[in-house]
C-alpha cells in the first residue's frame, strides 16, 4: 500500500505537474541568478498589419518580418519546443502514454499554439482580446470543421498543461505586493472577493437552482477575482468540465472587453477621483491586462491603483483553489452518510495547489529577501513565458475538445449568463462601496501613489 502511494508521486498527472513546474522554476532561477545561460522562451513582439498608429504606439511595434529574420527567434523557438516537449513527454510516458504517439501529437498542438501566440501579438487584437480567446477559437475551428483526429488526442491534455502553468505561476504571486497598497488594497480585494463568491454560489444553487456546482463555483471565481486564471484554478480544484470552463472563459472575456471600454467612461461621468476609479477598475475588470489598459485611460495614478488592487486580488487565487478543493472534497462530492476523513481529503485534494503555494513561498520569503526584488522580477520575466505557453497549450486543447453544439447545451437555458450578469453587478456595487469607504477621504486618509 505504501509503495502504491509513493508511486503516485511520479505516476499521477497532479504530482507530475508539480515536478515539471518546479523543474522549470529551478532552471529559470539558476539561469537568471548566475547569468550563465539564456533560458527565455519564444515570445512574439507586438506587430501590426494596419497603419495609423501614434508615434508612441509605433515605437512598440516590431515588423513581423524582422522577428522571423532574427536568429534569436528560431533559437528560442527550438528551446521552447524542446523544454516543453521533453518535460511533457516524460510526464505523459509516466502516466501511460507511448512516446511515438505523444510526440507527433504534441508537436501539432504546439504549432497551433504558435499560431495563437502570433495572432494574439497583433497590436489591435492584443489590446482588446486575450490569448485565451484566440486559443479557444483556433482549437474550435479545427474541432468544428475537419474534426479533431484520434491521433492528436494523446497530446490534448488540458488539465496537465493547466496545472503545470499554475505551479509556475505561483512564483509570481508575491506577498510583498500587499504592502504596496496596505489595508486599502486588502479591504477592496480580500473582503469583497469572498463575499461575491458566496453570493454567486447562493444565487446559482438556490435561486437559479443550477445542479452543475463546479460550473457555479468556477464562474463565481472568474467573476470575483481575475477571469481566466481564477477560472482555471477553481475549475481544476472543483473538477469543472472542459466545456463548462470554455463557456466561463468565453463569457468572462466578452464582458471584460465591454467593461474595459465602458467603465472608464462611466467613472469619468461620475467625476470619481483617479485613485478611486483605478481601484474600482482593479477590483471589477477580470483580466490584469485589461485592468492596466482601462486604468491608463484615467491617468497614471489610476493605472497604478488599478494594477495594485488586481495584483493583491490575484494573490487570492491559490487560497480560493485551496478552499474550493476542500469544500468539494468534504461536502459537494460527499455521498450521503459518508464520512470524509483526513486521508480521503488528501486523496481528493489537487496537488498542484501545494506546488502553487510552495513556489509562492519560495519567491516571497527566500529568493526575494536573498536576491532582491529586481532578480525576482527578472526570474518571473522568464517563467511567465513558460507559464503562458502552458496555458496556451491548455486552451488550444480545450478548443480541440469542444463542439459548438455542446456549448449551446451547456448554457442550460441561459442560467450561466444570468449567474454572471447578476454576480458582476453585485461585484461592481460592493466594490464601489468598499472603494468609497476606503478611498473617498470621508473616513480614512487618501494614500498617494507615486
Amino acid at each position: 500500500m505504501a509503495d502504491k502511494n509513493v508511486s503516485k508521486l511520479w505516476k499521477t498527472e497532479d504530482w507530475l505537474a508539480v515536478w515539471i513546474g518546479f523543474i522549470v522554476i529551478a532552471i529559470g532561477m539558476v539561469a537568471v541568478l548566475t547569468g550563465g545561460f539564456d533560458f527565455s522562451a519564444l515570445t512574439f513582439k507586438t506587430w501590426t498589419w494596419g497603419e495609423g498608429l501614434t508615434e508612441a504606439q509605433a515605437a512598440k511595434v516590431v515588423p513581423l518580418g524582422e522577428q522571423f529574420a532574427a536568429g534569436a527567434f528560431w533559437l528560442k523557438l527550438l528551446r521552447t519546443v524542446l523544454v516543453l516537449g521533453i518535460l511533457f513527454t516524460v510526464g505523459a510516458v509516466l502516466t501511460g502514454e507511448k512516446v511515438k504517439k505523444f510526440v507527433p501529437a504534441f508537436l501539432v498542438v504546439f504549432v497551433l499554439s504558435v499560431v495563437v501566440r502570433l495572432i494574439s501579438a497583433e497590436f489591435t487584437l492584443n489590446r482588446y482580446l486575450e490569448w485565451a480567446f484566440w486559443a479557444l477559437i483556433v482549437g474550435m475551428l479545427v474541432s468544428n470543421t475537419v474534426g479533431t483526429p484520434k491521433w492528436l488526442k494523446p497530446a490534448v491534455k488540458t488539465e496537465f498543461y493547466i496545472k503545470t502553468g499554475l505551479v509556475i505561476m505561483g512564483f509570481s504571486v508575491l506577498f510583498s505586493n500587499i504592502a504596496k497598497f496596505g489595508l486599502y488594497g486588502l479591504g477592496i480585494a480580500w473582503i469583497v472577493t469572498p463575499v461575491v463568491i458566496l453570493f454567486m454560489w447562493w444565487f446559482g444553487t438556490k435561486v437559479l437552482k443550477m445542479d452543475n456546482k463546479p460550473l457555479v463555483i468556477t464562474m463565481a471565481s472568474a467573476t470575483s477575482v481575475c477571469g481566466t486564471s481564477a477560472a482555471i484554478a477553481s475549475g481544476a480544484a472543483s473538477g469543472c468540465k472542459k466545456d463548462d470552463l470554455t463557456m466561463t472563459i468565453s463569457i468572462s472575456i466578452i464582458f471584460t472587453v465591454l467593461m474595459m471600454v465602458l467603465e472608464p467612461v462611466l467613472i469619468k461621468a461620475c467625476a470619481m477621483t483617479p485613485i478611486m476609479g483605478g481601484a474600482l477598475i482593479g477590483g471589477t475588470v477580470d483580466s490584469t491586462g485589461a485592468v492596466a489598459v482601462a486604468g491608463s485611460v484615467l491617468g497614471g495614478e489610476a493605472e497604478q491603483a488599478a494594477v495594485l488592487v488586481k495584483m493583491i486580488q490575484n494573490i487570492l487565487i491559490g487560497f480560493i483553489a485551496f478552499f474550493v478543493a476542500l469544500f468539494f472534497a468534504t461536502s459537494v462530492n460527499k455521498e450521503k452518510g459518508q464520512k470524509v476523513g483526513a486521508g480521503e481529503i488528501w486523496t481528493r485534494f489537487p496537488k498542484f495547489i501545494i506546488g502553487f503555494f510552495v513556489a509562492s513561498l519560495v519567491a516571497s520569503f527566500l529568493v526575494q529577501p536573498l536576491a532582491g526584488a529586481d532578480q525576482v522580477k527578472a526570474i518571473n520575466g522568464v517563467l511567465d513565458q513558460y507559464k503562458n505557453w502552458a496555458f496556451v497549450l491548455a486552451f488550444v486543447s480545450i478548443g480541440l475538445d469542444t463542439n459548438f453544439k455542446d456549448l449551446v447545451k451547456q448554457m442550460q437555458g441561459g442560467k450561466p449568463l444570468w449567474l454572471y450578469l447578476v454576480g458582476q453587478v453585485f461585484n461592481i456595487a460592493l466594490t464601489f462601496f468598499a472603494v468609497w469607504l476606503l478611498l473617498s477621504g470621508v473616513l480614512f486618509p487618501v494614500p498617494h501613489l507615486s
